[in-house]
């Protein structure tokens, strides 16, 4: 496993898990109208910084970029016929005001920091977490979360505010996410 440091201060960390941004069909949704309703407003960032779930890298000043509200485990239940309840939770997530090229590797972004890594079971309920704070802990602690037979995807979150990432879903396949 290697961590690289990226450009605005990002780090990725080599792994054999995939990170998932934000799916294109989403994304088109979520640049006229986000998860609560809402119409979305794009702008400049001056900047640059925001941790962009689209293309799992951080903006650079000058890009349009939109905040907007998402509800990640809504749109996973959508896909799979889960039912999650009261677990089902709509957050803030920046994105490209117009659509980009997605993700530039097969990283894992925005190991830089204090992560939740949250556990999900196939219904959409919640598992269990777990906190990873250095690069080197995120590919022993998603190995963890799918040693679980019950864990079907996983949403790393930002610790200081909470915010979605990016999901890692279980490759049933290989027996890994």
């Amino acid at each position: 496993m290697t961590t690289t440091p990226t450009t605005a201060a990002t780090t990725t960390t080599a792994t054999t898990h995939t990170a998932r941004p934000i799916a294109p069909r989403a994304l088109e949704e979520l640049r006229t109208t986000d998860d609560a309703g809402r119409p979305t407003t794009p702008f400049t960032d001056t900047e640059g910084g925001a941790p962009l779930r689209c293309c799992l890298r951080r903006s650079e000043p000058g890009e349009r970029i939109a905040l907007v509200s998402y509800a990640p485990l809504r749109r996973w239940a959508a896909e799979t016929a889960a039912a999650p309840g009261a677990y089902d939770e709509v957050g803030p997530v920046f994105i490209h005001a117009q659509p980009c090229d997605g993700p530039a590797g097969a990283s894992l972004p925005f190991t830089g920091a204090h992560r939740t890594v949250r556990r999900y079971s196939a219904q959409g309920h919640i598992l269990g977490g777990r906190l990873v704070g250095e690069p080197d802990g995120f590919e022993q602690a998603l190995t963890e979360a799918f040693d679980d037979p019950a864990v079907a995807l996983v949403h790393v979150r930002a610790v200081e505010y909470g915010c979605f990432l990016y999901e890692v879903r279980r490759d049933y396949g290989a027996g890994r996410g």
